[in-house]
């Protein structure tokens, strides 16, 4: 019988879950999970996990009710709640995220990362379980480069083009998560097109940041993120990890043929010399690139509008 498709890549590739869902990561059985405050707000919105909000607003309430500190305390336990429920179920790591809100300030970015990992080993949860989710600003970059120095291992998000890749890779960085779908969605809506898995400017993109760290020995994790299809999860079989909503994890679980290796850290395409960034040179070459620009200032706006959902449903709740 031939294996699934979903079989195959687990064998070229970590695969990740990019969901909040814990039942659907019982189901699926990934090596690493990851969220943010969408997925956390959808999570929080489901009866199923009720226990959890309940838990966190008693706690909440016992430390003295509803003003803006206490929902952000209340807010930032229900993402440590929902990770500590998934290091339980997954073997590897979990994604906790930083406020959206933090985007542009090193030091708060710095400081909520502490915070994170503390909270996390009071629950017995050491840090070599968690990965600190963060925007791939300028301002984030240099605190994933403290935070990686103290030990604290971090996942860049939003990520869309090279120079953020590049200032990753200088800060240390562990894991970056290149997105795909969103870059695909821009060029789309700008007119471009159509596009086929090899030309899907999303999946160009990841095939070019994997090509640079690999051809100059840089350590950092390439988890591909943020699709669209099956198609463009195929195209990037082989990359080091993928992380992947659960209806995609279905489809790929339910095909079957065969699925080639398509990047390979012992066959890296032309990658660049090494780039080395300072800010201004980092902010103009944002500046050049709109795509880039438009979705990590769209991504940021986003990730924070559900962060401000989440809040006002704890507020709510503590009221």
């Amino acid at each position: 019988m031939t294996a699934s498709k979903l079989d195959q890549l687990r064998e070229m590739t970590t695969v990740v879950a990019d969901t909040g869902d814990i039942e659907a990561v019982r189901r699926l059985k990934p090596v690493d999970c990851t969220t943010n405050p969408t997925l956390i707000l959808k999570a929080v919105e489901t009866p199923a996990y009720a226990h959890i909000v309940d838990e966190a607003i008693a706690w909440g309430r016992a430390k003295g009710g509803g003003d803006d500190r206490t929902t952000h305390a209340v807010c930032d336990r229900l993402a440590v709640s929902f990770g500590a429920e998934l290091t339980r179920i997954v073997p590897g790591r979990v994604s906790t995220e930083v406020d959206a809100d933090l985007s542009f300030d090193t030091q708060a970015t710095i400081d909520k990362a502490r915070a994170i990992i503390a909270a996390y080993a009071e629950r017995g949860i050491g840090r070599e379980r968690i990965l600190i989710k963060i925007a791939s600003t300028w301002e984030g970059i240099l605190a994933a480069k403290a935070l990686q120095a103290e030990g604290v291992d971090c996942n860049l998000t939003l990520l869309f083009a090279m120079p953020q890749a590049a200032a990753c890779a200088e800060a240390n960085a562990f894991l970056i998560s290149p997105f795909v779908g969103r870059i695909l969605d821009w060029h789309v809506k700008a007119g471009g097109g159509p596009y086929t898995a090899e030309t899907d400017p999303g999946v160009v993109s990841v095939r070019g940041i994997y090509d640079y760290y690999k051809a100059n020995g840089i350590e950092t994790v390439v988890m591909g993120a943020s699709f669209r299809n099956t198609a463009e999860i195929e195209a990037l079989a082989g990359c080091d990890r993928l992380t992947i909503g659960p209806g995609l994890l279905d489809e790929l679980a339910a095909a079957t043929g065969d699925l080639p290796r398509k990047l390979s850290p012992g066959r890296p395409g032309a990658g660049a010399g090494r780039i080395t960034l300072d800010e201004k040179a980092f902010r103009f070459a944002m500046n050049e690139d709109a795509m880039a620009s438009d979705k990590l200032a769209e991504g940021i706006r986003g990730f924070v509008k559900d962060l401000r959902g989440l809040r006002k449903l704890v507020a709510g709740k503590l009221g």
